[in-house]
């Protein structure tokens, strides 16, 4: 009889704790290896601090990758931390929620008539804005997809805006509820928009649709892409910094619209 050959097989992922200490402050990373990556990342979501690398790379190799992100890394634990200690949101009527930088409050109706079920944006007496939500159709739900639908409207005149000003056709727009990213832009699917930037004020949402539509023209993030980014919103810097700080205060709605962790794309 011939013998059996023996199969090695070759494991594709793997994941280890890894023990480290970044500004005087240690830290515990959820290393994760894998055979298909190509490339390094730092991810902070609900399950702790991560990082993903090539299999294979060299303890040295990632040390170094995470203390050139060290302060960035440090910054979105501290972020998460304080969303963390945030209280829970309350959908119910008369709550006060963020919408573009100012204080929105939500009203549960009683239309006369049952077939008015449509959500509406009224101005209150008191200079607040308020959307009204029919009772019968009172969730969590149609609370985002009120939100949603008033992101995309104003997210599309953003988008023309800033690509007129490249003399670029304006591409698709369509929104997302991605846990990494406020925004994406790809040739063939065009602009990305996170909805939930809605909460913040116009500024931060005109940095971050600049950005995309730079992206349109550089698809990558060069020194040119740069370039035309500052074209566009010569303020970006701070806009960035801006735009990490406001993330930690947007309230949590419900389990699946958690703020995404602060990273352009």
């Amino acid at each position: 009889m011939g013998r059996t050959p023996l199969i090695v097989a070759r494991v594709a992922v793997a994941e280890t704790q890894h023990r480290i200490v970044v500004e005087g402050r240690e830290l515990v990373l959820c290393l994760r290896r894998s055979a298909r990556r190509r490339s390094f990342a730092l991810q902070v979501d609900h399950r702790g601090p991560r990082v993903a690398v090539p299999l294979g790379t060299s303890l040295r190799q990632i040390d170094r990758f995470i203390h050139e992100h060290g302060r960035w890394l440090l910054d979105r634990i501290e972020a998460r931390a304080q969303l963390l200690a945030q209280p829970s949101f309350v959908l119910e009527d008369g709550v006060i929620f963020p919408l573009h930088g100012q204080t929105a409050r939500l009203r549960v109706v009683y239309p006369l008539d049952a077939r008015a079920r449509a959500a509406q944006w009224r101005m209150a007496a008191d200079g607040v804005e308020e959307l009204w939500l029919p009772a019968a159709k009172f969730s969590a739900r149609e609370f985002i997809r009120a939100l949603q639908a008033r992101a995309l409207a104003g997210y599309r005149g953003r988008v023309d805006e800033f690509c007129a000003r490249l003399g670029r056709a304006s591409p698709t727009v369509r929104l997302s509820n991605a846990r990494t990213r406020w925004g994406s832009c790809s040739r063939a699917s065009g602009i990305r928009l996170h909805w939930r930037l809605i909460h913040l004020a116009p500024a931060l949402i005109d940095y971050v649709v600049a950005h995309e539509v730079a992206h349109l023209v550089e698809m990558n993030h060069s020194p040119r892409f740069w370039a035309i980014v500052e074209s566009l919103y010569p303020d970006w810097h701070g806009a960035r910094i801006r735009l990490r700080q406001a993330a930690a205060s947007l309230p949590v709605i419900d389990e699946s619209c958690l703020p995404p962790t602060i990273r352009e794309d």
